[in-house]
């Protein structure tokens, strides 16, 4: 004969969602209690479904409170918050929650409790109905203090690069369990590259040398290793302009206002390049631009390579069209560092501009990607974790941004940028050039200028669409950098309705302070130069800078150094990470596509090269605005929210447009390519 249970009213259901994060399920015993606007409460409920196994990783449980426990509380009236804890019994008793829905059947409203916490054992955690509070507006202000200086111990800082490169950006020490990748396996970049090989159906490549440049371009596949675009534009100049304004590393170029003394151009050289125009004329018509490499000088490269610094001139010409006129590889001119120009021969002029590009791949990860992406995303992430109470309305802002930059980059520093890493392996300066290069751009990046768009653009002289015309990246850029500025002041006014009450707020103030802090362990700070209001904020704007470049950055920023990638990298020629041999040093050398082959890599380095580039390119996470984790739930913030997806389309569809009519197209910007964060 079978058991029978009496069935039991309720008005109260509890919806849990334990968060998808390893060892986020729990078998402790949990209980909770729903809290009323005048005091009342329920009685202590068990959240247990019998013969079930509730609260599993990525689960959502659904349990009832019944009426009879909930006697003492008005259903009738509102829901103000929970109380929930935990008592650490069970094999796997930690706990990590995502959210909490009370549904109130009396009423037909729903209350939702954002958690987005671990739960540790024996403690009495109190949520309010859309947690999103100032911490001098925090009814349960000990338990905020508390899970902070939790947090601290374990977001504390530390600086990974070698003890011979001090001076390198701040990192998480240890990954803490909730930063680490939902499904681990899908981000092992050794498995992934080794799929990809076995899928890719591309010929074998062995260490030996290309035969000839037809050779290489017989490579390519329909499928995975698909033709990138640099194979059929690479020996283009028109193209080598494009790159600085389109390619991967394309904040470098600045206008000319006058001719710097180590690039001795003369009117002689370069008047039949400028249209019959002098160079003085050129630089008056705001047609000359410069990209000038020098912080490559004197960086530490692997045994028998070379790296260039060079400076290469630009000519913008009657069709509007951004084309080079003159490239010196190195910074100190003399007899054995000429000037070459598209006047030298053919191939002569088409090596020198590899031998350029070589250096740009140095200055593209070592900077545009890695350095002033990864790596200082970390410390503005680890900040805010150590500073920012998850109940605190800008963390619930710029979580979307930080997700999984801890984890992708503890891995990339392990298997990309160690020692034998790729860029070991496949980059002319090696991990220590790496190294080397990113200490030495710390000490001059600032926030309110080089990481602030129109700024930058204003600095480099290259704001104006109508002066440098075919500016992809800073026509969609910009579009973008302000649909995020106007989002992120819309949400900061909802929140400091004055500022004082964003000088009250201590939280932010010690986030900033942080931000500030010298990078040493005395000081224990992410040292970050330019910060607005230099670690005390006094004004909105201040915080709406901060925050625009942390989502500017994570999402539109990463999406330009990221996402072009194999179709630079992925044809050798067009953009050489590695080159052989030496640079020329004559204007009038003889070379040869045999030359040319000899100074690429082998056949094994450019499939590692077309693999790991194939991999950076792949989109990990959802879109712009799309964010895989809604932590915003407050009304009148998710208004914005919503405005800010509008505005996105609107650009979405402006980008699409403008690709009807370029070419080569820029669709790297397209908000619908571009992730919420750094996750590959």
């Amino acid at each position: 004969m079978g058991t029978f249970f009496a069935k039991q009213t309720s008005d109260l259901i509890v919806i849990v969602h334990t968060g998808d994060r390893k060892q986020a399920g729990t078998d402790a015993n949990i209980h909770l209690i729903v809290h009323g606007e005048h005091g009342q409460t329920t009685e202590p409920v068990q959240l247990d479904n019998l013969f079930r196994n509730d609260l599993e990783r990525g689960s959502v449980d659904t349990f009832s409170i019944p009426n009879a426990k909930a006697r003492s509380l008005d259903r009738t009236g509102r829901i103000t918050k929970i109380e929930f804890w935990q008592d650490g019994s069970g094999l796997g008793s930690g706990w990590y929650v995502d959210k909490i829905v009370v549904d109130n059947k009396v009423t037909n409203d729903a209350y939702v409790f954002p958690v987005f916490r671990w739960i540790k054992a024996d403690y009495r955690y109190k949520i309010a109905h859309l947690d999103t509070s100032l911490p001098q507006d925090d009814q349960h202000a000990d338990q905020r203090k508390m899970e902070l200086e939790e947090k601290r111990k374990l977001y504390e800082f530390d600086q990974k690069f070698p003890p011979q490169f001090p001076g390198g950006p701040v990192q998480v020490k240890k990954v803490p369990a909730d930063e680490e990748f939902s499904c681990a396996y899908l981000w092992d970049i050794t498995t992934l590259k080794l799929n990809l090989k076995l899928t890719g159906k591309i010929v074998k490549l062995t260490s030996e040398p290309w035969d000839s440049l037809a050779d290489l371009t017989n490579i390519y596949t329909k499928e995975v290793f698909t033709r990138p675009r640099g194979a059929d534009l690479w020996n283009d100049d028109m193209y080598f302009g494009f790159q600085r304004l389109a390619g991967v590393n394309n904040q470098v170029i600045q206008r000319v206002d006058s001719i710097p003394e180590k690039l001795p151009v003369t009117d002689e050289l370069l008047k039949p390049l400028l249209e019959g125009l002098t160079i003085s004329e050129a630089v008056a018509q705001k047609r000359l631009f410069m990209c000038d490499l020098h912080i490559l000088e004197g960086l530490p490269v692997r045994e028998h390579r070379v790296l260039c610094a060079p400076i290469a001139l630009f000519f913008v010409d009657i069709s509007r069209q951004l084309k080079p006129v003159a490239i010196q590889l190195f910074q100190k001119p003399g007899p054995d560092n000429p000037i070459f120009t598209p006047r030298c021969p053919s191939l002569l002029w088409t090596l020198a501009k590899m031998w350029y590009n070589n250096a740009d791949t140095a200055y593209h990860q070592g900077i545009a990607h890695l350095g002033f992406t990864h790596l200082i995303m970390e410390g503005f992430a680890v900040a805010a974790n150590r500073n920012l109470s998850a109940s605190h309305p800008v963390f619930k802002l710029l979580a979307p941004h930080f997700l999984y930059i801890i984890s992708i980059n503890n891995r990339a520093l392990e298997k990309l940028v160690g020692d034998g890493g790729w860029v070991d392996v496949t980059m002319n300066f090696g991990n220590k050039g790496l190294f080397a290069l990113v200490v030495k751009a710390l000490k001059e990046w600032r926030l309110d200028l080089h990481g602030t768009l129109p700024e930058d653009l204003k600095k480099r002289g290259v704001d104006d669409p109508g002066i440098l015309p075919s500016y992809h990246f800073r026509d969609d850029a910009i579009l973008l950098y302000n649909a995020i500025s106007k989002y992120v002041k819309a949400y900061i006014e909802l929140y400091y309705p004055t500022p004082q009450v964003l000088q009250n707020d201590e939280e932010i103030q010690n986030w900033v302070k942080e931000l500030v802090k010298e990078r040493n362990f005395s000081e224990g700070g992410v040292g970050i130069l330019g910060v607005p209001g230099n670690g005390t904020l006094t004004t909105n704007d201040q915080l709406q800078q901060i925050a625009t470049f942390v989502i500017y950055t994570s999402s539109v920023g990463h999406g330009a150094a990221n996402f072009a990638q194999y179709d630079e990298y992925g044809f050798p020629p067009n953009y050489p990470a590695m080159m052989l041999g030496n640079p020329p040093t004559d204007v009038n050398a003889n070379i040869t596509e045999k030359d040319i082959i000899k100074s690429l890599p082998d056949k094994a380095t450019t499939l590692d090269t077309m693999t790991i580039t194939k991999i950076l390119s792949t989109k990990g996470t959802r879109s712009l605005g799309d964010f895989e984790v809604q932590y915003i739930f407050d009304p009148k913030a998710r208004e914005i929210v919503d405005e800010f997806r509008s505005d996105l389309r609107e650009i979405g569809s402006k980008i699409a447009e403008r690709n009807t009519e370029r070419n080569p197209t820029y669709p790297y910007l397209d908000p619908q390519f571009i992730p919420n964060s750094i996750s590959i």
